[in-house]
């Protein structure tokens, strides 16, 4: 048994003993230089501390999309005015007359000057930041020392979002120590607030892994300081996790018998629990959770789908029972995806949809509570998220098995696991927008291809010649010369070969976040058992970070694992 498999926490308690020195505060504010003003209405202005900061906030972000848009500026300005003395308030009254240029100028230079920093001065950074890591980035954990994950508190700024956040632009404020809650040890000595604070409350709860928290003001989230996700707790919970999909894969044929049996069932109630289970299923939506009215983005999952949100086809292009999906989901990435569904289902979704205005619910008998209760009793521990993790993974395994042949060159194995990968982040709709740099960084890879070519036809040219002259003069000189002129043509081609594959991989992932499923949906063990099994380097995989949280997987799986 692996040391990942031994003494898993079966009980609630998660540990005996837990010792650390608590969150690291974002530095308090420092004002901006006598020649650095914010302008209203043209003219220089003297703001307060606190204004001037949330100024800076919007300064630094001048150039960037957000800023332009409408949401966020109206957010912002509302959020700032409630912070403003009331002076401030009186004259700053229009956004549009605000002038953060100076500020955002004075910014961009501190930044040049920072990376042209002498080697010297960037030691001395090095060092005050490994010192503050020695200090705050480690916690003793059952007497052994272990490392923790996120030990600074996010400084203040302002609220970005996924999508088009309804609450982007406002204001996340500053975490003070009497803002949390920190979780140790009864027989240890709690962590020292700063001077002249305290902590919100110290507890001692050993069913949980984290070590301090809060709640954030914009979303009224919790946000966690957790151990590293190298750290064996965490290795364990991802195991286990894992192991929980794979128990699906033995259940799941007896799952579907019976949610497609309910479609036909007389209780309303049970003909919806099995259509949103076909489409959690095969479509891995998120469950859905309820939120309370105009605190979030209008963000739905499976359960909280409304009838505006599907729209039914019966026929279209020889295919039928089409249903057009358009919703936000998390983070407010649209969802859309047109599918044919079976018959039944079809059917089912006209019912559920007859006399019903399109802001009415779908699925008006059930929620996420009452679904994940009734995949709770199919098997235990089962929830949406279980299935999805459950379907990502059986897709990765499915995909490297079609697209991976032993005689691939390692670039060609690189794009079927990114394809492979690729079909999992649409399968559970993984979108980003294409990165700013997008567009310049496949012109000079295109630059890079085309003068490859370059070279590789002049070298075609060099070659038929040292050809031709040794058929005339036939020693052993024009012999070696022949070898090694098909050598660099050969080798050429290789490259570019690579550089092409390259360029394709790149389109290919333009609006597709491959790193979701990656860290969250996809068992590691799949993707560790296929770089052996193909003589693939893992760090090709994996980078260093990627590799600590999934020591685990590394350590204990064999190439012939399959999930």
């Amino acid at each position: 048994m692996s040391l990942w498999e031994e003494g898993n926490s079966v009980s609630g308690k998660k540990w005996t003993t837990l010792e650390h020195r608590g969150p690291l505060l974002a530095p308090e504010y420092e004002t901006l230089p006598s020649n650095v003003s914010f302008y209203y209405d043209g003219q220089p202005m003297k703001l307060s501390a606190a204004t001037e900061e949330i100024a800076t906030f919007y300064a630094k972000m001048l150039d960037h999309d957000y800023t332009s848009k409408t949401t966020f500026q109206e957010n912002f300005f509302t959020d700032w005015r409630q912070e403003m003395t009331s002076d401030e308030r009186s004259k700053i009254r229009k956004l549009s007359k605000c002038g953060f240029r100076q500020m955002h100028q004075h910014f961009l230079s501190k930044a040049e000057e920072k990376r042209n920093m002498a080697k010297e001065q960037k030691q001395v950074l090095k060092k005050e930041s490994a010192r503050w890591v020695e200090e705050y980035g480690f916690c003793v954990l059952d007497g052994h020392r272990e490392k923790i994950g996120n030990f600074r508190v996010e400084p203040p700024g302002l609220f970005r979002g996924r999508g088009e956040h309804p609450k982007m632009g406002k204001l996340k404020k500053r975490i003070q120590a009497e803002d949390i809650t920190i979780n140790c040890s009864k027989d240890c000595v709690p962590p020292a607030p700063p001077a002249g604070h305290h902590w919100r409350k110290v507890q001692h709860d050993d069913s949980v892994t984290w070590l301090a928290s809060w709640v954030e003001n914009v979303q009224s989230s919790i946000k966690y300081v957790m151990l590293n996700p190298s750290s064996k707790l965490k290795g364990e919970k991802d195991w286990q996790k894992y192991e929980l999909a794979r128990r699906l894969k033995e259940r799941v044929g007896s799952i579907r018998k019976r949610y497609r049996s309910d479609w036909k069932a007389r209780e309303m109630r049970k003909r919806q629990i099995g259509v949103a289970l076909y489409f959690i299923d095969k479509l891995a939506l998120r469950a859905g959770n309820e939120k309370e009215e105009s605190e979030s983005a209008d963000t739905v999952g499976c359960c909280s789908l409304r009838v505006e949100h599907l729209k039914l086809i019966p026929e279209r292009d020889a295919l039928q029972h089409l249903v057009e999906f358009d919703f936000l989901g998390k983070d407010s990435i649209r969802y859309y995806n047109l599918v044919p569904v079976e018959s039944r289902v079809f059917k089912n979704l006209k019912l559920f949809m007859e006399n019903k205005d399109p802001e009415d619910d779908l699925f008006d008998r059930i929620n996420t509570s009452y679904l994940n209760k009734h995949l709770n009793e199919e098997m235990d521990g089962l929830t949406a998220k279980v299935f999805r993790t459950f379907n990502a993974s059986s897709t990765l395994q499915e995909q490297l098995n079609t697209l991976t042949t032993a005689d691939m060159s390692l670039e060609e194995k690189l794009l079927a696991f990114n394809r492979a990968n690729r079909a999992v982040a649409i399968l559970c709709n993984h979108q980003r927008a294409a990165p700013k740099s997008f567009e310049k960084s496949m012109q000079l890879l295109q630059e890079k291809v085309t003068k490859k070519e370059e070279k590789l036809e002049e070298a075609k040219k060099t070659l038929k010649e040292v050809k031709r002259e040794h058929k005339r003069s036939d020693t052993d000189s024009t012999r070696r010369l022949v070898l090694r002129k098909e050598a660099a043509v050969q080798r050429l081609e290789e490259q570019l070969k690579k550089l092409r594959l390259q360029m394709i991989d790149r389109e290919e992932n333009k609006v597709i976040a491959l790193g979701t499923s990656k860290l969250n949906y996809l068992d590691p063990r799949i993707s560790v058992a296929w770089c052996k099994k193909f003589n693939v380097p893992i760090e090709k995989i994996y980078n260093k970070t990627q590799r600590d949280k999934f020591a685990w997987a590394i350590d204990m799986t064999k190439e012939n694992f399959n999930f």
